[in-house]
């Protein structure tokens, strides 16, 4: 079993089992722990980049579980077509929900109050009053609304927001109301004050907020984006925030991270954070308690969690 986390901090963990830590070092080029044809459950590095994370892969001959530590699965997918079928990929659900949520209010609030306006004034001493848009009574649409979507409005309720819109990629009823399918999405864009933006990325919602996307936002509204970079076309986005037609908050971004000189540094109307609605005081425990879980699981021939596909099945 070879974990991203040292197996002695990590508090019930089976007994019986050989593990191996392995969070692949600083720079990706971390010795392997052992032989990888001996692993058969893979525990993929967090905030790792994508080489550092798909590098075992082609080697894990005998691989039956790779667990991301991530709610995506994106950056491992490219990388399982060099391991054998029947191998079982799960995801994070129940690690980042609350937050991702957190911060997909931190940057709403933050962008609406205008408090980057705020800490500059503060870095040179003005004291400048000003008008700024409250969160309540705003229409809100959360575009992915699966888990952490749900969180998200969890923490929307108590602001008073006058309807929080709900849309996933197909059609459902919650008891908190209807999901609309991705295809309402032109007919329910016009109507909110803020879109946050919480899908996951898959080739149906890579480019999914494009020219025509964005144009369907009402003039002067919020684009909150917690989900992944490559959802909304930066150039695109670039034009709205440069006209001065749509603000912008973004916790991810295409490219990323975001290099010196891109000109979404500069954009007016954009609040940045680098991509930390994960990584937080919350993370560790609750990554330590899914991969015990899991573990455990898979030791006693129980159903895994979060399974998102299985190597070599289709449908």
């Amino acid at each position: 079993m070879w974990l991203p986390l040292p197996p002695d901090e990590i508090a019930g963990l089976p007994d019986g089992l050989r593990y191996l830590f392995w969070d692949g070092g600083d720079d990706g080029d971390q010795p392997f722990p052992g032989d990888p044809r001996d692993c058969v459950f893979y525990v993929v590095p967090y905030m790792k980049r994508r080489h550092v994370k798909i590098r075992p892969l082609p080697r894990l001959s005998g691989v039956r579980v790779v667990q991301t530590l991530t709610s995506g699965v994106d950056d491992v997918l490219p990388g399982l077509g060099a391991v054998g079928p029947g191998v079982r990929l799960c995801n994070a659900r129940g690690v980042h929900e609350s937050s991702t949520a957190e911060l997909a209010l931190t940057l709403t609030l933050s962008s609406l109050r205008g408090i980057p306006g705020f800490v500059r004034a503060q870095g040179e001493e003005r004291w400048q009053g000003a008008f700024h848009p409250s969160l309540v009574d705003k229409n809100v649409l959360i575009v992915g609304y699966g888990a952490i979507g749900q969180a998200v409005e969890d923490r929307l309720v108590p602001f008073e927001v006058a309807r929080v819109v709900r849309v996933a990629r197909s059609a459902r009823t919650t008891a908190r109301g209807p999901v609309h399918p991705a295809t309402d999405l032109p007919s329910l864009l016009p109507d909110a004050d803020i879109v946050i933006l919480t899908t996951p990325l898959t080739e149906a919602t890579r480019g999914l907020v494009d020219a025509a996307f964005l144009a369907g936002m009402k003039d002067g509204a919020l684009l909150v984006n917690v989900g992944r970079g490559p959802v909304v076309v930066t150039d695109a986005l670039l034009g709205e925030l440069e006209a001065g037609r749509l603000t912008a908050a973004l916790d991810v971004t295409d490219p990323e991270p975001l290099p010196p000189g891109h000109p979404l540094w500069r954009a007016p109307g954009l609040l940045i954070s680098p991509h930390v609605g994960g990584p937080t005081t919350a993370f560790r425990p609750r990554a330590e308690r899914l991969v015990a879980d899991q573990l455990r699981r898979f030791t006693r021939g129980e159903p895994l969690l979060n399974v998102v596909l299985t190597t070599g099945r289709t449908g």
